[in-house]
């Protein structure tokens, strides 16, 4: 049974990954911080599960990271650990370049000084994946893609922390050795969405009856990829990704803010009408843009279609409305994180 050491493994994309780690017969050690979007509620299915060894602690522990390398001697590293809402990072850029930026230098320091220790097999074996986002290269026009050689341009204090967490994983692998592979994604949805991000706050919005913002015109383009469709491509770079390379992985499932809000309202309206009988696209509220937002995201995923095999297995219009069936099936789980500090409260407003 291979281990694997999983961090931020309590998030969204971190949490469908180790479900499905385990469910495929994978050990998971998951260290997570459990910041606001890190919830345990996600695994409660893995609760007294021996394969599933959950750790509340921080990426830049070193001590810490070093103790559970030690330990449970992973066969890999996988880094999902980010401050990563582009909102919250204009509000509070300092939160960001820690996690993002100082931790993953931690962590990364702590991975090198243990695969320095390990031998023959183990050590060619040994992994260290980094996933990050499509935001580090910046904003594109009407045409063309990000590709894995697009320069970064980073636009947000996010992307901008997400680019420098990428520099020095690329730095470990050429200055010391270390066995890396990067990944660049698009849009996430799906289940166990932190509801601040646009899809799940459109639902839980919509469904409470309350107005549904859109930014600007709604006019900005995100490629939209599935969790699920994600956590395989991370696997297959995983397990047969080339040593010091970066793979895009995208939905190409390109659509507009404003496309994306109409077609959850009219999933709703045909799933749980309004008792008035009005559609809940009358709910959508045009507001001030966000600061610096970029115009459209697009991503170039053949490298990893062409050298591993991978295909989204999700069309967009299978995809959401698998998404909001999920939420309307568990809106425990949505209430769980609204009875918190959270509120659906609009952040990142400061220019």
């Amino acid at each position: 049974m291979p281990t694997w050491l999983v961090t931020g493994g309590a998030g969204f994309i971190g949490g469908n990954f180790v479900l499905e780690a385990v469910r495929q017969g994978v050990r998971v050690v998951n260290l997570d911080a459990l910041t606001y979007a890190g919830n345990l509620h996600t695994l409660a299915s893995l609760e007294g599960n021996p394969d599933h060894v959950f750790v509340h602690g921080d990426i830049g522990d070193r001590a810490l990271v070093a103790s559970l390398l030690a330990e449970h001697r992973p066969d890999a590293v996988l880094n999902f650990a980010a401050e990563s809402h582009v909102d919250r990072s204009i509000d509070g850029p300092a939160a960001f370049v820690q996690t993002n930026v100082v931790g993953t230098l931690g962590l990364l320091e702590a991975v090198r000084d243990h695969w320095k220790t390990l031998d023959g097999e183990a050590r060619d074996a040994f992994r260290f994946l980094h996933v990050s986002t499509d935001e580090v290269y910046g904003t594109l026009g009407e045409t063309g893609k990000f590709s894995e050689t697009t320069p970064y341009a980073p636009n947000s204090p996010y992307s901008a922390s997400k680019a420098a967490s990428d520099h020095l994983v690329r730095a470990f692998h050429h200055t010391y050795g270390l066995p890396t592979l990067t990944t660049n994604c698009s849009n996430n949805y799906g289940p166990y969405h932190f509801p601040e991000k646009l899809i799940p706050l459109v639902i839980a919005k919509a469904l409470a009856g309350e107005p549904l913002p859109v930014y600007g015109d709604g006019r900005q383009v995100r490629d939209w990829l599935f969790v699920t469709d994600h956590c395989e491509a991370i696997r297959m770079v995983l397990a047969k990704g080339r040593v010091g390379e970066t793979y895009n992985v995208g939905g190409d499932a390109e659509r507009e803010n404003i496309e994306v809000v109409r077609t959850i309202c009219r999933l709703l309206d045909e799933r749980r009408p309004r008792e008035d009988g009005q559609p809940r696209s009358s709910q959508i509220a045009f507001v001030a843009d966000r600061p610096g937002h970029d115009r459209r995201y697009a991503i170039d995923a053949s490298k990893l279609r062409d050298e591993l095999g991978w295909r989204p297995r999700h069309d967009f219009d299978s995809g959401i409305a698998e998404t909001v069936d999920w939420y309307l099936s568990h809106q425990d789980w949505v209430q769980r994180i609204l009875d918190g500090s959270y509120r659906l409260e609009r952040i990142g407003t400061a220019a």
